[in-house]
């Protein structure tokens, strides 16, 4: 306990010259973690986003063939086979049917989509996505009905020309979504009746889609019929067990193909598991760089660490003579001086640690990365930092410890 207080002391006496010197650990630990908060904060962000998505799984038809290696002297390499020609089929309810006999799907739902303006007498929405649902969708969708209903059996054999909006849209053209229920609005020159108005949980999510006035949605058959597009354009699968989904998914897609009889061309999916995989990889990569970089730094304050205890050996060799006569062993100089560039470096990184700190409070406060990323600190990122400066310290302060554990007790009370 003596050393910690003998080392704060020592520290304290030299204020400006121990900031200095503890100036590029603290550059180095405050870089390095903003650098990760940031990116732990985008690797969060886009968990969430494909997190409410990853047990849905899009299934979506394919003519792109499998590479092959091509050895053929100058042209030796991977090559493609020819695209395929055939046509994507229509998707059938028998053949969708078919795919509540795959093992681990719990569901599954079906749309088609357009784009265009709607408005309400003078008020007009220029940019809606106006997504076709299937009958099912509603039962996988936890969408929160904030008026009205959703679409019943009947909306879908009688192509009903009803529309449901959703609260940013209806607030849009309405004010409020109250005054939106049970009117007329426009949608391609054509009139729809306001059914219902939601709320999307994932709304304003990184993978939610473009910036638009709103979103909108139609039964699929009323889309289909209307726009001249595939009642059954896209298929997405639901799974309860995301840690199946691409397994189940896959199984979905295989099952599609055989049922439509396809010979070149196959169905696919997108697995999000790995795209979020290969975005923490790409992230670890720009971390490691980015902490290289700020190790830097930290390799100087090391140096600058061990140039000024050295400089406090030599001002202190006569009381380092005298603890000597009184009794101190080489052992006991050497850890006293250990410590000292231990507790040196540690403030650094305390000091850097509250620097980051503020930084990722700003940074969440101009979220100069999107609304949605937030950078966070996680305490493995405050611990780590804080036994790296201490251990810069131990190491940068074993050389000058080692010297003034080495002095000879009588020179050094010579020592002028």
């Amino acid at each position: 306990m003596e050393n910690w207080k003998f080392a704060l002391k020592s520290i304290l006496a030299h204020k400006m010259r121990s900031l200095l010197t503890m100036l590029g650990i603290i550059i180095g630990v405050s870089a390095v973690v903003v650098i990760v908060a940031m990116g732990a904060g985008m690797s969060e962000s886009l968990a969430n986003s494909l997190g409410g998505d990853n047990k849905d799984v899009e299934v979506y038809f394919s003519t792109i063939a499998t590479e092959q290696t091509s050895d053929g002297g100058l042209f030796t390499g991977t090559v493609y086979e020819e695209v395929s020609q055939e046509e994507e089929p229509d998707l059938t309810e028998t053949i969708l049917e078919g795919l509540r006999d795959i093992d681990g799907l719990d569901n599954y739902y079906t749309t088609n989509s357009t784009a265009g303006e709607i408005s309400f007498g003078k008020k007009k929405a220029d940019s809606v996505n106006i997504l076709g649902v299937s009958k099912s969708y509603f039962d996988i969708k936890k969408y929160e009905i904030l008026a009205g209903r959703k679409f019943t059996l009947n909306d879908y054999t009688k192509f009903a020309r009803i529309i449901m909006l959703d609260k940013k849209l209806a607030e849009k053209l309405f004010g409020n979504i109250e005054s939106a229920l049970n009117q007329t609005v426009s949608v391609k020159n054509k009139s729809y009746l306001v059914v219902g108005i939601y709320e999307d949980p994932n709304a304003g999510t990184a993978f939610y889609g473009m910036k638009t006035d709103g979103n909108a949605v139609m039964t699929n058959t009323q889309v289909a019929a209307e726009e001249g597009v595939k009642e059954n354009a896209m298929v997405y699968v639901h799974v309860n067990d995301v840690t199946r989904s691409s397994e189940v998914g896959q199984a979905a897609a295989d099952y599609l193909t055989r049922a439509t009889g396809l010979k070149t061309a196959r169905y696919d999916i997108f697995d999000l598991s790995k795209m979020l995989e290969d975005f923490n990889q790409q992230m670890a990569g720009v971390t490691m760089f980015i902490g290289a970089v700020a190790g830097i730094s930290l390799l100087v304050g090391g140096i600058g660490v061990m140039n000024i205890m050295l400089v406090s050996v030599t001002e202190r060799t006569r009381e380092i003579g005298l603890r000597k006569a009184l009794g101190a062993t080489r052992g006991n100089i050497l850890i006293q001086f250990l410590i000292e560039a231990m507790v040196l470096t540690s403030l650094g990184g305390l000091i850097g640690l509250g620097i980051a700190q503020l930084l990722v409070f700003l940074i969440n406060i101009a979220k100069p990365l999107g609304p949605e990323i937030m950078a966070t600190i996680s305490l493995p990122v405050v611990l780590g930092s804080i036994a790296f400066s201490a251990a810069v310290g131990i190491v940068f302060g074993v050389l000058p410890a080692n010297k003034a554990s080495k002095l000879d007790p009588i020179e050094a009370l010579r020592y002028e």
